[in-house]
């Protein structure tokens, strides 16, 4: 203990003290991270999983360190991005493909390598002038519970191009196509 401490003691002691416990304290505040705040973290959340920490901090008057917490800790919630998918295929264009992918392993295994060779190969995609929700932009609060969430590409845009490319065991070939905007399916 230091000097100074030491005169302290003896001072309170002089004024009256006679106990050499600690009085109570006020100490640490009360955390805000009742059950009931957590289950209104919680329903806020799931009302709208792309609420950031900042704006449930301002909702229920705490710190950010203080809704992190509720929000990582107690509950559970991870920020994730939407995985991007062309577009959504229904089961017959799921069966379809695989059909096909099937047709073409029986004819390899048929035909070996010469049926490569044959094989011409195209695709298509539309460029769209626009630029599309980030994957930043779409980060929203998943519970390790709940599916992924996904975002579909396919949106009205202003104009597009076309870009196709064909593929073939000797040549590559890759073209665009200009569109005339949304009038171009």
């Amino acid at each position: 203990m230091s000097q100074g401490r030491v005169y302290e003691w003896v001072e309170r002691f002089r004024n009256g003290r006679q106990n050499v416990s600690d009085e109570h304290r006020s100490g640490r505040p009360v955390s805000v991270a009742s059950e009931t705040v957590k289950q209104q973290v919680e329903r806020r959340i799931r009302d709208y999983r792309r609420v950031t920490v900042d704006e449930n901090a301002a909702a229920f008057n705490m710190s950010h360190g203080s809704a992190y917490n509720i929000v990582h800790n107690d509950l559970g919630y991870r920020k994730v991005c939407s995985r991007w998918v062309p577009r959504q295929l229904s089961d017959d264009h799921k069966r379809a493909r695989q059909t096909i992918c099937q047709e073409h392993l029986d004819r390899h295994a048929c035909e070996g390598d010469t049926f490569l060779h044959q094989i011409v190969t195209g695709d298509e995609s539309w460029v769209y002038h626009y630029e599309p929700e980030s994957k930043r932009q779409s980060m929203q609060w998943k519970h390790p519970s709940s599916p992924a969430n996904k975002t579909f590409k396919t949106q009205a845009s202003a104009g597009k191009v076309m870009l196709a490319i064909f593929l073939g065991c000797q040549w590559p070939y890759i073209g665009a196509f200009s569109g005339k905007g949304s009038n171009c399916d």
